[in-house]
């Protein structure tokens, strides 16, 4: 009869911690998520936000999701963790909202794209929302890979 004893410990891997972190998939995603959604928010503000009511949600979740996502990020290479597994938790729903966030956001900008056609401004505004909605959906893209990542992991 075989007995379980302590060299059978869990093998799930350790979280990365420093400059592991941009080694690490799905840690990896967290630097560009960041990057992607600033790039949203600037090209939005760019526009001088035309469309109030779209826009003013895709700037918000823009800019509260580079500003969680860089906490996070500083909290993985300060190695704030402690290599608990309530991190992955923490890490995975994090993601997975922001992912459905921001695929709202990227919808609603892509509107607001549409609707820029035909507004004041036509040539420069739409150039800037038609940037905007491709980082957006991109920016959702990564955060929909990110949670799927550390569910598979």
């Amino acid at each position: 009869m075989a007995t379980v004893g302590p060299s059978t410990a869990s093998t799930q891997p350790a979280l990365p911690s420093g400059p592991a972190v941009f080694k690490t998939i799905p840690y990896a995603f967290i630097l560009p998520e960041i990057i992607c959604g600033t790039w949203v928010w600037i090209f939005v503000a760019a526009t001088s936000v035309s469309l109030p009511l779209l826009q003013g949600w895709v700037m918000y979740v823009s800019l509260t999701s580079c500003l969680i996502s860089l906490l996070l990020l500083l909290s993985y290479l300060l190695g704030f963790h402690r290599n608990s597994e309530n991190w992955k938790v923490l890490d995975s729903l994090y993601h997975g909202a922001t992912a459905i966030l921001y695929l709202s956001a990227a919808v609603l900008q892509a509107n607001a794209t549409i609707q820029s056609e035909a507004g004041p401004n036509i040539p420069l505004y739409y150039q800037l929302n038609c940037v905007a909605s491709f980082f957006a959906f991109l920016t959702a893209f990564l955060y929909i890979l990110h949670a799927f990542s550390i569910y598979y992991q």
